[in-house]
């Protein structure tokens, strides 16, 4: 180090109070057990100014309960270094500015990941001292130490040449202060003070910024801004925040920086003030029933929000009380420091204890239970079953009954008794049939309820074959026994099974039996004998038979042998038969009580025999008077099947000669030919043709069959011409005459009648309207059949035919002939009135207007609508066309209107001087 500065930063250090507490804290305590940490808290001791490189100062002690191997230790300062064994020694060649220096000297264990800290003084001995020269190293005695104790720091080094005092920006590290939590003042309560050495040239106000001063929490902290005393305000709480930074500020009355600012490490000092906490009131956790001692079970954890690092956040486990206490009271242990519970003593049985209920206590201070907090926790461990119990029979034999010819029935239950967990795999029961069942008759299923075997009949049993059954059964679980548990001899159990006899019904032994013969055996012939049996040998019973389904009733049986004779003539063409198969249903019934029955069905297979004729097809034909045009295709049917079928001979009989001087059969093949003209020429009309049909059967039958055949003239594409058709159906000229006569009148009378409407409807339009003269005020208007079309209509104004404002003339009017073209008396719609009356002296802009009018009025129907002027209103409100002859001023030029049309001739006739119609 450089020789020291001329001004300092004086930093006044007042721990009185926590400094007492926090070093007697440890010694009013007498702890059985070892603690970790230095042996003090503040190590002091004297030092030369000038030291040497590597030269000892201090050693500090420190135990971490573990003989120290590992630890290792570090300083705050560059300047000096700590060897393992708690030597502190001068990193290089320093001198010491000051009169006392202050350092952090921290020990940590790897292992642990614990870290302590203590404070090292050293206080620099005056040259009166070095001349007596106490020993280096020595620690002060508290008369010395209290003498010689300077209350000044000098956080900032000043350094001073032959040009006068130059600062160096390199800061002291200022110890920490350590504040112990839940403080009971009063408060404030001094902490530190902080003055700087120019404060006797200049005014200085001193600041503190961070954390509790002037950032939330606000003013934990705060400070005399003349005298530069620190003062906490109220109790700390370490849980809360265990350590505050702020910075000191000196600045002058003009606010300007006197010095830099230095940084205050303040430590809220842990108190025991929190119970351990377990993360869960009731812990649940289970072991297999015979476990060995030492067997995991569950972990219990609790939190101390104390420092971990300090006794008072170290949680020791203990349990308390375990219920009930069986086999042991003590068959658990808990691991003090992690919590775990293992079993210490063997004798876990599921069947005698299923719960344990375990207090378990855990205490801060390492488990002292004089000074330390404590809570509790509720551990339930459950003995979770094996299966170390085989199931067993609660009697050795089993007996049932069960009548024969049944199946799904339960002839005997099985009981057994586990004292394993109920509805376990170790519980459930699987039953298995040793020997006694070599068919495979029984089945034993288990109760998933009541675990009881339940022996079931799968395989029906006959009394005739086998009267009793004598079974061995085994039981065992669906789980495998436990480790070195054997099976019991109460696991075997012996089943016997007595089956009754009861009637069964007779059988056919030959079912759906099938015979073969010829169809049209005679009426008596015995077919064969369908007789059945009885199963019941032991009983004396007699069988009688009889019919249950004979369709056709041909058959019938005898009712004690059971011999089926022919009750008629068996066809096969008979639509009973399918695929020359006759199928008839027997019964056979016995006398026993109940009586029961069988039933068998016999099969005849009928071989056909040739006993059809064939049938010539088609039955009609159509053919030309002239030959060579077209022929008729002809073949037969046959009700038979091969070989009583085709080929088949077509040929003409000879009687009538006629038949094969007019026609001719030509051969195709076995089963088609040609029937055609032999003559030149055959007068149209209808013609039975008989034909000899021969099939090819043993022997050979033949059938005379008639076909009719329609003769008709045809065109040059061989198709019969309609009048020749309507010939050939056979209908004279005379009739064919008639017939058409009658078309024509029937045709006449409708034309007639056709053209009368049409000039009685023309008779109606051109009718004059009946006119009463006292009414006629539009005797201009005339009446056309045309009702609406041409862009010419729309010259006209709609609005004159609406109805007129007033009704009086026609309510007025007396009864009698009214006019064709009026309304009946009635509401009619209302309808806007338009603006339409014209200047007399311009038809034209009448005209003009009006049609504006009826373009802009939406009641006005379009010019291309059916337009209907039988009623044209019965009124106006312009009045009658004929007014504008009096509105004339007789100088008015109408001669225009000639050019308007035929339309406008009559007003053309009135207003222009031409002479009327």
């Amino acid at each position: 180090m450089r020789p020291g500065p001329s001004r300092r930063l004086l930093l006044l250090l007042f721990l009185p109070v926590w400094g007492s507490a926090a070093a007697h804290n440890g010694d009013l305590t007498v702890r059985p057990t070892c603690k970790p940490g230095f042996s003090e808290q503040d190590y002091t001791a004297f030092i030369s100014q000038n030291i040497n490189e590597g030269q000892k100062l201090l050693k500090v002690k420190f135990n971490n309960c573990a003989g120290n191997k590992g630890v290792r230790y570090e300083t705050n300062s560059l300047d000096f270094k700590v060897r393992a064994d708690g030597t502190l020694y001068a990193a290089h060649h320093l001198q010491v500015p000051s009169k006392q220096l202050i350092l952090m000297v921290t020990a940590w264990d790897p292992q642990t990941l614990g870290r302590w800290e203590a404070m090292v003084r050293f206080l620099v001995a005056e040259k009166s001292q070095h001349n007596g020269h106490k020993p280096k190293g020595r620690k002060a005695l508290p008369g010395e130490l209290a003498q010689q104790q300077s209350d000044t720091l000098l956080p900032w080094r000043q350094h001073q040449s032959a040009n006068g005092l130059r600062r160096q920006k390199r800061d002291w590290v200022i110890p920490p202060i350590n504040v112990p939590e839940n403080s009971r003042g009063p408060f404030p309560q001094q902490l530190v003070r902080i003055r700087s050495d120019k404060d006797k040239e200049i005014h200085i106000r001193y600041s503190i910024t961070g954390v509790g001063a002037d950032q939330p929490p606000m003013e934990v902290f705060n400070i005399d801004p003349v005298s530069g005393r620190m003062y906490v305000t109220r109790p700390m709480d370490r849980e809360e925040r265990a350590s505050y930074h702020l910075r000191a500020h000196a600045v002058d009355m003009n606010g300007n920086k006197v010095e830099n600012p230095i940084d205050l490490y303040i430590y809220v000092i842990d108190m025991n003030d929190n119970r351990p906490e377990f993360i869960n009131q009731v812990y649940n956790g289970s072991v297999d029933e015979g476990s060995k001692p030492g067997t995991y079970v569950m972990t219990v954890t609790a939190n101390d929000a104390d420092d971990g690092t300090t006794a008072n956040g170290m949680v020791r486990y203990r349990i308390v009380t375990q219920t009930p206490q069986s086999p042991s009271q003590n068959m658990f242990t808990i691991n003090s420091e992690t919590g775990d519970i293992v079993t210490v003593a063997a004798g876990l049985d599921r069947e005698k204890v299923q719960q344990y209920i375990v207090i378990v206590q855990a205490t801060d201070m390492e488990g002292n239970l004089n000074y330390g907090l404590s809570n509790t926790a509720t551990a339930i461990i459950t003995v979770t079953d094996v299966n170390d119990n085989p199931p067993e029979f609660t009697t050795s034999t089993y007996s049932g009954e069960v009548p024969e010819n049944r199946v799904e029935v339960v002839v005997a239950n099985l009981t057994v008794m586990d004292r394993d967990q109920p509805h376990s795999p170790n519980w459930n029961a699987i039953y298995r049939i040793i020997s006694g069942d070599p068919s495979g008759h029984f089945t034993i299923r288990t109760d998933p309820i009541t675990n009881e075997g339940m022996v079931t009949v799968v395989k029906a049993v006959d009394y005739e074959m086998n009267r009793a059954f004598m079974l061995t059964v085994m039981v065992s679980n669906q789980a495998p026994l436990a480790s070195g548990i054997q099976m019991s001899f109460q696991s075997t159990a012996g089943v016997t099974i007595s089956v009754t006899d009861v009637n069964e019904a007779p059988y056919f032994p030959t079912n759906h039996k099938l015979i073969r013969l010829e169809e049209g055996v005679p009426t008596g012939t015995v077919l064969t004998t369908f007789s059945a049996v009885d199963p019941d040998r032991f009983m004396q019973q007699a069988v009688r038979y009889s019919k249950l389904s004979d369709p056709a009733n041909w058959l019938n049986i005898n009712a004690t042998n059971g011999q089926i004779t022919t009750a008629a003539v068996l066809d096969r063409e008979s639509d009973y038969i399918k695929n020359n198969v006759y199928e008839a249903t027997f019964l056979a019934a016995d006398n026993g009580i109940p009586p029961a029955s069988g039933t068998g069905t016999l099969q005849i297979y009928l071989i056909d025999i040739n006993d059809n004729a064939p049938e010539l097809l088609p039955k009609e034909a159509q053919i030309c008077e002239k030959p060579n045009l077209n022929v008729i295709n002809i073949t037969a049917a046959d009700a038979d099947i091969d070989p009583n079928v085709g080929p088949f001979v077509f040929e003409l009989p000879s009687v009538p000669s006629a038949v094969r001087k007019n026609w001719t059969i030509t051969r195709l093949n076995g089963d088609y030919a040609q029937l055609s003209l032999r003559i030149m020429y055959l007068e149209a009309g209808v013609y039975d043709v008989p034909i000899i049909v021969t099939d090819s059967g043993n022997p050979p039958l033949y059938n005379t069959s008639v076909i009719k055949v329609k003769v008709c003239p045809c065109d040059e594409n061989g198709d019969c011409t309609t009048i020749g058709a309507v010939a050939a159906a056979g209908l004279g000229t005379g009739a064919i005459i008639a017939i058409l006569i009658c078309i024509i009148i029937l045709l006449t009378m409708v034309l007639l009648f056709v053209v009368w409407m049409k000039r009685r409807e023309k008779e109606r339009h051109t009718k004059q309207l009946l006119i009463d003269p006292e009414d006629d005020v539009r005797d201009n208007i005339l009446k056309y059949d045309e009702e609406g079309g041409g862009e010419e209509d729309q010259d006209y104004d709609l609005s004159q035919l609406q109805q007129p404002e007033t009704m009086d003339h026609v309510l007025n009017k007396t009864p009698g002939v009214r006019r064709v073209d009026e309304r009946p008396i009635g509401a009619e719609p209302q309808y806007p009135i338009r603006p339409v009356i014209p200047h007399p002296g311009d038809i034209g802009d009448f005209i003009n207007e009006g049609l504006r009018a009826a373009d802009n009025d939406p009641t006005a129907p379009p010019y291309d609508s059916l337009l209907v002027f039988d009623y044209e209103g019965s009124g106006s409100t312009a009045g009658s066309v004929s007014s504008l002859n009096s509105s004339s001023s007789g100088d008015q030029d109408y001669d225009y209107l000639n050019d308007w049309g035929p339309r406008f001739k009559k007003l053309a006739d009135m207003y222009g001087g031409g002479e009327e119609d």
